[in-house]
């Protein structure tokens, strides 16, 4: 895997409710997939340094709840739940988003892959039920650290895989 070989991740705006961040990976989709769900993964990108993460719990099947928190650098807890609706691995999770400093805004949150020739590509989506909620998402602080730190955890574990 090529480090950094699509770059950042591209983030659009397709109508006043919705978010959608898209990246590349040069990873096989299944093993993405498990990146995205698995808390012995989530736990490494999902709270990038100096920021720690604290808990990470994933019950991944329609009806499962997901959890996860982390403190940052001057102490200030940051969470992430919700349940979900959909599951259908290795292409796609469906679930409800809530964010602890947001406790007004409702969002559902798409995780979707595809794989084209060994390039899967990420598209993660949050809906939000109004335009107020939507305009809180105005500075991804994190999000291209927290990708970024995904593509080297994918590369480790390929690397690895190739070495035994």
């Amino acid at each position: 895997m090529a480090p950094d070989r699509h770059g950042s991740a591209v983030i659009t705006f397709p109508n006043e409710l919705e978010v959608v961040i898209t990246r590349e990976f040069d990873a096989p989709i299944a093993l993405v997939f498990d990146v995205l769900t698995r808390p012995e993964h989530v736990s490494k990108w999902g709270a990038t340094p100096p920021d720690r993460m604290t808990e990470c719990s994933i019950d991944l099947r329609v009806g499962g709840n997901y959890h996860s928190s982390f403190v940052t650098g001057d102490g200030t807890v940051f969470s992430f739940s919700g349940t979900y609706l959909q599951v259908e691995p290795p292409v796609r999770t469906v679930e409800t988003w809530h964010f602890n400093c947001w406790p007004d805004v409702e969002a559902v949150e798409t995780m979707e892959l595809q794989e084209r020739d060994g390039v899967t590509t990420f598209t993660w989506r949050l809906a939000f039920r109004d335009k107020a909620g939507r305009d809180h998402m105005t500075s991804f602080d994190g999000q291209q650290d927290s990708l970024d730190e995904m593509e080297d955890i994918l590369r480790s574990v390929l690397d690895s895989s190739r070495a035994q």
